[in-house]
């Protein structure tokens, strides 16, 4: 009975938001059906296995000692070496436990003749006689550490570039054995610690530390007492050193944030006023895509105007043609005239613009957002149209004796295509768009557990659903997507990058380089779409390791078509995010 009202109280506690008057109602458990229990509380993780997050430590260092006659002497004369090795365990990110061995020496001065005395006695300033001493020593100890860095900032997450730089304070207790001498001598120590480790991945495996430590002995640890001399400490004596270090940590290093615990169902035997109410979370995900054009990834694109933005999604949402402009007017209206060749012209970065800030004209903007293709001609009738509406003459795109119609990343301008017509955008599926929604769901893998909704009507969602976003998106899904943002909380988000097998490079190890500049598009179009929704108030709250930029082992999709504005080239150039969340 015992054990069953303990399940129940979990429960209740687990689902939250519990309703209940006051006469008492008969409950039966149903059914079970495990949930994962998302977290985004930094400050909470999930304990691991008993053989999890142990590590072994190795470190030299020195120290000074200071005993009954610290005063006597010069410094110099109390400097000693020591070593140290240990083990030991984190339970959680901020407490954990280890085990050390040390050994060393202390060095001080005496006025009595201990068994530690080495020498000839030697005269201080006054005439006192005092002998140097060495007490010769290995120490075990046990010590409590506190990660001060992760009580105060939480924990960073598995893999994360956070918390690079740690401070860990330590306190325990040691058995001190002397050795060298002829009488058997022990004695308790106890260890005081503050430690610096400096981690160089975010796998954390290894930390380099340096150490400021003391030992605290008996009064009586150099063979010397107050009560003999009627002067020097009462309390301790003392090393008090530096050390530098490395810490090697075993797997498992990290904790996680979720376990699957049973969501327990319920069913309720209800009379007119005995009314149990259970509201548990509900968990839910969606899907978009994010599609883009061939040799461009977006990631890092940059603008050459001082102080503006050419940003990669709203390029894809609202962009023009290359988003460049040739940079003098006049040079461009005169070679039109005479039709010379506008190639040697330079040319400029154009700020982008928001989606919502520009309207739906008829004219081509952005890529796969309209039937329309991104690519614009290059007679002088369309520049000098353009010029008359936008105020300055579009641009292509130019990378040695390539020219590209559609902005291309700038490590992939000089690669050459299969064809020139692969240059210009001539066709469009409208594929970012809610209108070309139904082509995606019929070519794309279908994931049953989520609902699927258009690059535009996410865009929408999140930036505003006012002029060319609202044109491309759908409002019914928009006020969707917006009220899962509203009523719900995102947990996490998966992005995977896709890249066609298109390459056309005939150089030394053509298959393998091909591979490689494809898997890197794949990687850096997930990267942009990652970047852009972290940067946004409705994903603001997601913790920074809940976004999963997965690396998939081969990103790259068997495309036969040697033309990369084939429906099948453009379907897979994309990126596929799932988004999980929980309506509380």
């Amino acid at each position: 009975m015992r054990r069953f009202t303990t399940c129940v109280m979990l429960a209740l506690l687990w689902c939250g938001g519990i309703h209940a008057q006051t006469a008492k109602a008969d409950t039966v458990l149903s059914e079970t059906n495990p949930l994962a229990q998302p977290t985004d509380d930094r400050y909470r993780v999930v304990t691991n296995r008993f053989w999890d997050n142990w590590f072994v430590l190795g470190s030299v260092g020195g120290h000074a000692f200071f005993g009954d006659y610290g005063t006597v002497g010069d410094f110099k004369g109390k400097l000693s070496p020591d070593f140290n090795v240990g083990v030991g365990k984190w339970f959680t990110p901020g407490i954990g436990v280890k085990l050390q061995f040390g050994i060393g020496n202390s060095r001080g001065f005496s006025k009595e003749e201990t068994m530690f005395v080495q020498g000839e006695s030697m005269l201080t300033g006054d005439g006192t006689p005092y002998w140097k001493t060495k007490m010769k020593w290995w120490d075990l100890n046990a010590n409590v550490m506190l990660n001060l860095s992760r009580l105060f900032c939480g924990y960073e997450g598995i893999n994360s570039d956070r918390l690079m730089n740690q401070f860990i304070l330590s306190a325990g207790l040691g058995a001190l054995h002397h050795y060298g001498i002829s009488a058997q001598r022990n004695e308790w120590a106890g260890h005081l610690e503050l430690q610096y480790s400096r981690f160089f991945t975010k796998k954390k495996a290894v930390s380099l530390d340096v150490k400021l430590y003391t030992t605290l002995f008996q009064t009586n640890f150099d063979a010397v007492t107050i009560k003999q001399t009627g002067e020097g400490s009462k309390w301790f004596d003392s090393n008090v050193g530096i050390r530098l270090g490395l810490t090697y940590y075993f797997k498992k290093r990290g904790w996680e944030r979720c376990v699957d615990c049973p969501a327990p169902v319920y069913i309720v035997n209800p009379a007119p006023v005995n009314v149990v109410e259970t509201k548990c979370p509900e968990y839910k995900s969606f899907v978009f895509y994010v599609f883009f054009p061939n040799n461009y990834s977006g990631r890092d694109d940059a603008p050459i105007v001082a102080g503006d933005a050419v940003n990669a999604i709203d390029y894809l949402a609202s962009g023009v043609f290359t988003q460049k402009k040739f940079a003098d007017d006049a040079q461009v209206a005169s070679r039109l005239k005479s039709g010379a060749s506008l190639r040697r012209l330079a040319t400029t970065d154009v700020p982008t613009e928001k989606a919502v800030d520009v309207q739906a004209e008829g004219m081509a903007r952005g890529y796969e957002m309209t039937k329309q293709p991104i690519s614009l001609e290059m007679d002088a009738a369309s520049l000098e149209a353009f010029k008359e509406q936008e105020g300055y003459y579009y641009a292509p795109m130019y990378g040695r004796n390539k020219t590209w119609y559609y902005r291309v990343d700038d490590e992939t301008k000089d690669q050459s295509l299969l064809s020139g017509d692969n240059y210009k955008e001539t066709a469009s599926y409208a594929l970012n768009a809610h209108a070309g929604l139904e082509v995606v769901k019929q070519n794309m893998k279908a994931d049953p557990e989520a609902d699927t909704y258009s690059f535009a009507d996410v865009y929408a969602a999140i930036e505003g659903a006012e002029g060319y976003a609202g044109a491309c998106a759908d409002s019914a899904t928009v006020r969707a997507i917006r009220g899962i943002f509203e009523n719900g909380r995102i947990l996490y988000v998966q992005a995977e990058g896709l890249a066609t097998s298109q390459d056309n490079y005939t150089g030394a190890d053509a298959e393998h380089v091909g591979l490689e500049r494809n898997k890197a598009l794949a990687f850096n179009r997930a990267y942009t779409v990652v970047k852009w929704l972290k940067g946004n108030e409705s994903f603001r709250k997601v913790v920074g390791n809940n976004f999963s930029l997965n690396a998939l082992t081969d990103p790259i999709a068997i495309v036969a078509d040697e033309s990369t504005r084939g429906l099948n080239a453009k379907l897979n150039r994309c990126v596929k995010v799932k988004v999980h969340y929980v309506i509380e």
